[in-house]
């Protein structure tokens, strides 16, 4: 379905739960997938990121009192949630809508004034749990709904992802770092961002994949990033850094070169947190060479340093698991395909792939005809363009 025949669809949808009247407007913020450098942006380190052409649509309307009514199309059998924007506080209950009243809290506390509510309908064509950060997805086209509604116009779209990810951090209790909310919020088509997530300095990077394309497959297997092992990771690699701050003057991991932790690395006493210190340097070395072999039109090196992240992830971060290595051995195994890692945060979720064009229907049948095989339910797969980032829809 094009966009316009989806948003006038949702459009329908809002005015026969909500009423027509009044201005109702439509927003898009794209889902994300990282190319490469993953389990860096917490560590000071480089990723490579870009937004996609899925995502979530949200339909709204301002109220005059201070209630919100949340309705999603993804979830239809919970039906009207409401909620008062005075009374933000996080309940479980409260499901997927505390991403939205998350940024709106997140905002609040920064100072802005909301002294109304909201009708909204939220829409997305992202697999929910896959990775693709459905989430920061929410959270970005709810803070660009709030800055058009309330003509916040001096909040740039940097405010906006970092706004996603206080309130990914503060409301929602998931350490995450800056690239998902960053990627989606500052997305370009045709282009990865190479992101410092120490300094937000950042570049576009143009990705020309000649007679190749990015697949995703989305492993089925659900994982909330709060319950997961990831703010393990976290610490494991924070209590790494303060062992190695004893020795060298650094804020971050992403600060050493792969040279400078081989000497050091003893410092750290702990094995494991030795592991995920080791993969946070070298991962993030490797997104650097990813990046200068995209510019020098070496498609094949970068799909080699792809394999060599998921490797990475696997052995020394620990965060893929059988699901995630079943897909990426059987992709490894496929004729056609330049490079395969898994994406996000792991334990679940989703791959990457670069494919060749005239490989792709091969590639699908094979790596899920194994998945199905060795795992006992079936993968999605999703060939994808890169897409623009979060704003209105005209």
């Amino acid at each position: 379905m094009e966009e316009k025949q989806l948003r006038e669809k949702l459009t329908s949808r809002f005015q026969q739960l909500f009423g027509p009247e009044g201005e109702i407007k439509a927003y898009f913020a794209p889902g994300r997938v990282n190319l490469i450098g993953e389990h860096t942006d917490y560590n000071g380190g480089h990723v490579f990121p870009c937004a996609l052409t899925i995502g979530t649509y949200m339909i709204a309307r301002l109220r005059t009192d201070h209630k919100i009514r949340f309705y999603s199309e993804n979830f239809k059998e919970q039906g009207v949630i409401e909620a008062d924007i005075r009374k933000l506080e996080k309940k479980e209950e409260g499901c997927w809508t505390n991403y939205p009243k998350g940024v709106m809290w997140a905002l609040m506390q920064k100072g802005y004034v909301l002294e109304r509510g909201f009708d909204i309908l939220l829409y997305g064509n992202i697999p929910n749990g896959s990775g693709l950060s459905s989430s920061a997805s929410v959270e970005l086209v709810t803070a660009v709904m709030l800055c058009d509604m309330f003509g916040f116009a001096q909040l740039t779209m940097t405010d906006l992802a970092l706004l996603g990810q206080f309130a990914e951090n503060q409301y929602n209790g998931v350490n995450c770092g800056i690239m998902d909310q960053f990627a989606i919020a500052m997305g370009k088509a045709k282009h990865a961002i190479f992101l410092d997530t120490a300094s937000l300095d950042y570049q576009y990077v143009p990705v020309k994949l000649k007679d190749a394309r990015i697949v995703i497959a989305c492993s089925n297997k659900k994982r909330g990033l709060g319950e997961s092992k990831y703010n393990e990771r976290r610490k494991e690699c924070e209590r790494a850094l303060q062992q190695i701050q004893t020795v060298q003057d650094i804020k971050s991991l992403g600060e050493l070169s792969a040279d400078e932790f081989e000497k050091i690395q003893d410092v750290i006493t702990d094995p494991v947190c030795r592991r995920r210190a080791k993969h946070a340097v070298f991962e993030n070395q490797r997104t650097i060479q990813a990046v200068d072999a995209l510019k020098a039109d070496d498609i094949e090196a970068f799909g080699k340093l792809m394999n060599e992240s998921h490797i990475s992830l696997r052995d020394d971060y620990e965060v893929t698991g059988k699901e995630l290595d079943t897909l990426v051995e059987a992709a490894w195994e496929c004729e056609g395909v330049i490079g395969s890692r898994m994406t996000g945060a792991g334990f679940g979720g989703c791959t990457v792939s670069i494919v060749k064009e005239d490989a792709i229907d091969t590639f699908i049948e094979k790596t899920g005809g194994r998945y199905l095989e060795q795992i006992g339910y079936k993968a999605d797969f999703y060939v994808v363009d890169i897409g623009a980032g979060a704003g209105v829809l005209i």
